[in-house]
């Protein structure tokens, strides 16, 4: 009896999953808590658990569904989820396979938008150093928007009668839908290979939703790599989207963008007309300073007799002269005495001076000075220089002795 009714673990299990799965109740539900142990796998799938006072509940959300969320679950946040209660077989663990997940409060739409701000503003994109100024006076302005809005004819309308010489390049792209992004982006690139000098982006106003596709992450990016700058013009005055942050202008409308790209031919007329007037006023006025400053010159002492400054100067420079000739002769003076100083200096030690008094210097047949005896031999013909002349002699002996001792031939 006993093994009649013995089941498998695999067994139960999966009859307790039919049991779940046919419940009318479990199959789709609500479920409100709030996230713990977060953890977003490689693989895409979410796995989580939801909490209240009292109990928990885990959870997983498939890729398919996941990669539909317009927000960024993490830990601690109140949702709702969406989805049927099922078994794990393998681990006997029930759980909600979530397939619809909402902010429970806040809108989904809007908690995506500030983490992505915050994510993209900790990365740097929205720093206003990299803010570039607009071109005073640009000759292409391209314009990427959908064909058909408002927002092309408010643009070419104020371009036109602002500044009817400027040329427009426009690259239409879709401004709403899920394909949007793409098509914004694609538009982007396409720009980027024509020759304009500022580019305006935008649509006219509309939802939150409407106008998500500028909060796109791959659409900021794509501005943030613009060679040239930018204006942002989407929805109406209240509208912000992400675009408005990376771009280098933010214009409230895609009528304040044409404004702003541009300025009013009549305008630059005008303005070209006051700086001339200014220019020649200024110059009229500099050549009045220039001429009373000749004026008092041409009335200086200088331009009235230069001949008596010239004498002035001529006394200065024969008084120099003069002065010059005294110190060189002075200076000659005390080097001629050194001089005779260090020659009687010189003069006494010299040899000359020395053989005057009885000395003399004895060279051998070489040349070479004798110091010693035993550098000449007996009959060897040597050299004597006393201070009157020179003497032959021959040697007839060597005796050594005491320095100063008279020796006898």
């Amino acid at each position: 009896m006993f093994k009649k009714n013995c089941l498998t673990v695999k067994e139960v299990n999966h009859y307790i999953k039919n049991l779940l799965d046919g419940d009318s109740l479990l199959s789709n539900l609500w479920v409100k808590g709030e996230i713990s142990n977060f953890k977003a796998h490689s693989s895409g799938h979410l796995y989580f658990t939801l909490k209240d006072e009292t109990s928990t509940l885990k959870c997983v959300m498939f890729k398919s569904y996941a990669q539909r969320l317009k927000f960024r679950p993490v830990h601690g946040m109140q949702i709702l989820a969406m989805g049927y209660v099922s078994i794990y077989q393998r681990d006997g663990q029930y759980q909600l396979y979530v397939q619809e997940m909402h902010p429970a409060g806040a809108g989904a739409l809007h908690i995506a938008y500030e983490q992505l701000k915050e994510r993209l503003t900790k990365e740097g994109l929205f720093d206003k150093s990299k803010k570039r100024p607009l071109p005073f006076f640009p000759s292409t302005i391209g314009v990427i928007t959908s064909l058909t809005g408002a927002a092309l004819k408010d643009i070419l309308s104020i371009l036109k009668r602002r500044s009817p010489q400027t040329k427009i390049i426009i690259v239409p792209a879709m401004v709403q839908g899920e394909e949007a992004p793409q098509s914004i982006c694609y538009a982007l690139d396409k720009m980027y290979n024509q020759e304009v000098d500022v580019i305006i982006i935008g649509r006219g106003g509309g939802s939150l939703e409407e106008l998500w596709c500028f909060n796109d992450e791959s659409v900021i990016r794509k501005i943030s790599l613009s060679p040239v700058p930018v204006i942002s013009a989407v929805g109406h005055e209240t509208d912000f989207t992400l675009t408005d942050f990376v771009a280098d202008c933010r214009a409230a409308t895609p009528s304040m963008a044409a404004e702003i790209a541009v300025p009013i031919k009549e305008e630059l007329i005008l303005n070209i007309m006051n700086y001339r007037k200014r220019l020649f006023n200024a110059i009229k006025k500099q050549i009045s300073q220039e001429r009373q400053r000749v004026s008092y010159l041409a009335k200086s002492q200088i331009m009235r007799d230069p001949v008596k400054i010239l004498n002035r100067f001529q006394q200065d420079i024969d008084y120099l002269n003069l002065k010059l000739m005294t110190e060189c002769k002075q200076k000659f003076k005390e080097e001629q005495g050194k001089l005779g100083i260090l020659s009687n200096k010189l003069d006494a030690l010299s040899p000359l001076k020395t053989m005057t008094r009885g000395f003399s210097i004895t060279y051998n047949k070489s040349g070479e000075i004798i110091k010693s005896i035993k550098q000449v031999e007996n009959e060897e013909l040597i050299q004597v220089s006393i201070y009157d002349g020179n003497l032959s002699c021959l040697v007839k002996g060597k005796e050594e002795g005491k320095h100063g001792r008279k020796v006898e031939l």
